[in-house]
């Protein structure tokens, strides 16, 4: 079930909507999804974007493909979010995980990320809806180079940035 094609941040996606079409759960990416993979950037108005989710009744999870556990913890805490590191995405492992720590099933969760190869492949892979933002900003990595506009959409100058 697709909801949108892709947004530009997180807090434009309307849990009104995906409360209608019966999610329950939402499994976020964390590297420049939420915040820039360089800790520079903030997505806007997520904090309260989650916040007022959970407030509806969602339950969370942050599935990481980063290494920095350390980091991975500091924000699982921030947010208040349960969180896998180096999860393997697009692999199910860390998917499944996160399903049965919500006690749901895939067809009731939303995976929001920004890459294709990784969250919306693994998403479609375990049967969740996946919704996909645009990549924050963050220096590229060699293989973004060369394949990222087939992997990620930029993030638009013209919007919003929260520094951190």
């Amino acid at each position: 079930m697709k909801f949108y094609n892709q947004v530009i941040m997180v807090a434009e996606i309307d849990l009104n909507r995906l409360y209608t079409y019966g999610i329950r759960g939402i499994i976020l990416d964390l590297d420049n999804t939420i915040v820039s993979e360089d800790d520079r950037y903030l997505s806007p108005r997520v904090e309260a974007w989650i916040e007022t989710a959970k407030s509806k009744g969602f339950k969370f999870f942050i599935l990481s493909n980063g290494k920095r556990k350390s980091r991975l913890q500091d924000w699982s805490y921030r947010l208040d979010i349960p969180a896998l590191g180096r999860a393997r995405k697009p692999f199910s492992f860390g998917f499944h995980k996160a399903l049965k720590h919500m006690q749901l099933h895939s067809k009731q969760v939303v995976v929001i990320g920004d890459s294709r190869h990784t969250d919306i492949l693994g998403a479609r892979l375990l049967g969740c809806s996946s919704i996909r933002v645009a990549t924050l900003p963050h220096p590229p990595r060699w293989w973004e180079k060369l394949f990222g506009r087939w992997l990620h959409t930029p993030y638009p100058p013209q919007y919003e940035l929260w520094q951190l």
